[in-house]
């Protein structure tokens, strides 16, 4: 820092002085909390303590009242304290040359971790209290980890009194409380060495914090990513069934817990599992979201992981509320430096500070041991690289190798920069250093390495960016729907990208057993982060409509959706209506709601037999003869419309079928506004509809006349119908497609 710096930062120190103290306020010495960055983190073996110790009693020169005045030492991913203060000595502490900044301890207005201000819901925004403490969230997942603070039930109250859950106690887990109401266990056929509730893996308790999680302040995964976190409805009750152990997640815990869960109680369930794709009287998750329907009970799940293909998303169930998963306006990137002098950044959650200048720098064909037959030592696969040409060393493999950053962990490597994909949108934390570069990037990392006679690089901690965001992640899986092409999937999509919330103490930030960083907040990716976000905004709806079915609740989030600009033809195909707009799902006008005879309807027109649905529904006396005639083209009064074409090379048309119900304001006229493509006919009759009360129903029907679909990639057309009134924009998505190979014809 220039000597002008620190003076200009010494006068607006003493501008602050009137600064309020979180501890209190002022003693009587006039003293004030400040906060002392010194950097980086110390060098190893260094105690962090002593050296803030002994630098303030250089200072205030009282020993005692040096030892007194810290409050707090900054010590696992920067360096620094927190002392009181007086003007002139924080002054004197600017002057140091191993001291980066001093500055007041000013109280701040709360930020979250990003996802919920994102989505539109500041921690002010409005609730229903009385009613949002009486909402409980069930989470099918690996369990939790109560002693998060994110669980913390100060101020609660008993339990709901419609709760007939339990609380299991267990290895690491010894009981619930007042806002983690409920925790239970299945290993039904298959053992596991530890019973319990306890969360080891740390995926449930990042879930579950992302929807109930009480406002923590200073959370952050080793300085990055800090804010306050907290989840969608924090006043919310939690209830945790761990169905998911080291080995996998079992249809038969998964049952066992639906079965629970709708006994106990729950109002939302949200399941981020999945993965096979099975008729839905074979899927654990469609029966038992089922019945959870049947009972009044949303249930939200993931849509996977398998993007950026298509015929990719799971979760198929037309009762479920599907989610995909999109970016926020950050993204966590670390740079690169080169010993020539280049400077470049890559998408990484890099936890470490370097304690050099420089490291040596080889690239992965340099430090090849070709001992196995199969080694591609390019991209530092595993049993490819040599532990003499790796030792010290930061490594550059190219892409397509996996574990390579634990591969040169474990063989004393310094740090590692990996070429990415061309679906490169998301930071990963890695085991040791790491930086996740463009592939053109690394083309010149490895010219570099093979055109210098001593290569170096450094890779730096990840610092937070700005981006223009939502955006599709390259990872969330993608439509069309493969069990039941009439419906439109992923519904929606919600943040899942670089999401920090809370962790289990019980394993490391990785998972990897050479990682010995633990945390109470982590920083995850996928759809299953998404995917609490939905349920907590389902929640967060049912708390101000709390007798509005699972239908109700999931229409009002898809027709308020915002629509996403993307620049692929098969946009729909990834994110369903559009992102998640919680605050705007209070109010939604029209609602397309649904009885469980409606999804009897569409799945008698998808071909499944009175038997099978008989398995699926526990109806024994179901018969698809009675459904019939279906409504329109897809016989369900579903928020999308969605036209499977066998032959895309002729003139198609096909007439849908809804019906809306007025939740808004007493006397009501809404109008229909199409917006369609070249080549595609959209006409609405009627096209105005006018209601005189609440709760009153209009049925509609949409036309669509199109001319044959030109092959053009997916074989895709879209278009939107929108019924507007004064106040309201109720939107749902219209896709025309081409079946694809391999897709089960509707």
């Amino acid at each position: 820092m220039r000597i002008s710096e620190k003076l200009l930062l010494a006068v607006l120190i003493n501008l602050c002085l009137v600064a309020t103290s979180i501890h209190g306020s002022a003693s009587n010495t006039g003293r004030q909390p400040y906060i002392v960055y010194m950097g980086e983190v110390l060098e190893h073996g260094l105690v962090p303590e002593e050296q803030h110790r002994s630098l303030l009693t250089e200072i205030i020169e009282d020993e005692s009242i040096a030892r007194e005045s810290i409050l707090h030492s900054y010590k696992r991913s920067f360096n620094g304290f927190v002392a009181m203060l007086l003007p002139h000595e924080a002054n004197r502490l600017m002057e140091r040359e191993e001291v980066v900044s001093v500055f007041p301890n000013t109280k701040l207005k709360l930020h979250t971790t990003r996802s919920w201000d994102f989505l539109g819901m500041p921690l002010t925004v409005n609730r229903s209290y009385k009613i949002e403490r009486e909402i409980i969230v069930g989470l099918l997942d690996t369990g939790v980890y109560p002693e998060s603070p994110s669980f913390d039930d100060k101020g609660y109250g008993p339990p709901p009194s419609k709760w007939k859950g339990k609380c299991e106690v267990g290895v690491n887990f010894t009981g619930c409380n007042k806002k983690l109401i409920g925790a239970r266990s299945y290993s039904i056929g298959h053992k596991t060495p530890h019973q319990s509730p306890a969360d080891t893996d740390g995926h449930g308790t990042h879930t579950a914090s992302t929807i109930v999680g009480s406002a923590v302040n200073n959370a952050s995964l080793y300085g990055i990513g800090g804010g306050t976190a907290r989840g969608g409805v924090s006043s919310a009750r939690l209830a945790m069934y761990k169905v998911c152990w080291d080995n996998g997640c079992w249809d038969s815990d998964i049952l066992a817990a639906f079965d629970d869960a709708i006994s106990d109680g729950v109002d939302v369930l949200s399941i981020s599992l999945g993965g096979v794709i099975r008729d839905f009287y074979n899927d654990s998750l469609s029966i038992g979201s089922f019945h959870a329907m049947k009972k009044g009970i949303l249930t939200v799940c993931s849509a996977g992981n398998e993007g950026p293909y298509l015929l990719t998303v799971s979760n198929l169930a037309p009762w479920v509320l599907t989610v995909g998963a999109t970016g926020i306006d950050r993204q966590f990137r670390a740079e690169v430096r080169l010993g020539n002098g280049m400077k470049t950044s890559g998408l990484a959650i890099n936890t470490y500070s370097p304690t050099k200048q420089m490291y040596p720098l080889t690239s992965g064909i340099k430090a090849a041991n070709y001992s196995g037959p199969d080694a591609y030592p390019d991209t530092c696969d595993w049993g490819s690289l040599g532990e003499k040409h790796v030792k010290g060393k930061i490594v550059y493999c190219a892409p397509g190798g996996i574990y390579q950053d634990y591969t040169i962990k474990v063989l004393g490597g310094a740090g590692t920069i990996i070429a990415g994909s061309d679906f490169n949108d998301t930071a990963f934390t890695f085991v040791l250093p790491t930086s996740y570069v463009d592939p053109k990037v690394g083309n010149l990392i490895d010219k570099y390495i093979n055109t210098t006679k001593n290569p170096q690089a450094i890779v730096h901690k990840s610092k937070e960016v700005k981006v223009s965001a939502p955006f599709v992640a390259s990872f969330s899986s993608r439509g069309p729907n493969y069990l039941s092409p009439r419906i439109l999937k992923p519904d929606i999509t919600a943040p899942g990208v670089d999401i920090l919330a809370a962790f289990t103490m019980l394993e490391s930030i990785t998972g990897e057993p050479h990682d010995n960083r633990f945390s109470l907040f982590n920083i995850i990716s996928g759809t299953s982060m998404s995917c609490p976000h939905a349920a907590a905004a389902a929640a967060y709806v049912k708390s101000f409509h709390p007798h509005w079915s699972p239908a109700a609740i999931k229409s009002a989030l898809m027709t308020t959706a915002t629509a996403m600009k993307v620049k692929t033809p098969d946009a729909e195909f990834a994110y369903g209506s559009g992102q998640i707009n919680p605050v705007r799902a209070l109010n939604p006008g029209l609602v397309y709601d649904l009885r469980a005879s409606s999804y009897i309807r569409l799945l008698c027109r998808e071909g499944y037999n009175d038997t099978k649905l008989r398995l699926l529904t526990g109806w024994n006396h179901l018969d698809c003869r009675k459904f019939q005639p279906a409504r329109g083209y897809d016989g369900i009064n579903y928020p999308t419309m969605t036209l499977q074409l066998h032959h895309p090379t002729k003139n198609y048309s096909a007439v849908f079928k809804r019906t809306v119900k007025n939740v808004g304001t007493k006397n009501s006229v809404y109008k229909a506004i199409v917006k369609s493509p070249k080549g595609l006919s959209v006409s609405v009759f009627p096209s105005t509809l006018a209601f005189n009360r609440v709760y009153q129903r209009k049925s509609f029907k949409v036309e669509l006349k199109g001319e044959p679909l030109i092959s053009n990639g997916t074989g895709l057309i879209s278009a939107s119908l929108e019924w507007k009134d004064s106040t309201h924009r109720v939107r749902s998505p219209i896709v025309v497609y081409k079946v694809l190979p391999y897709q089960v014809a509707g």
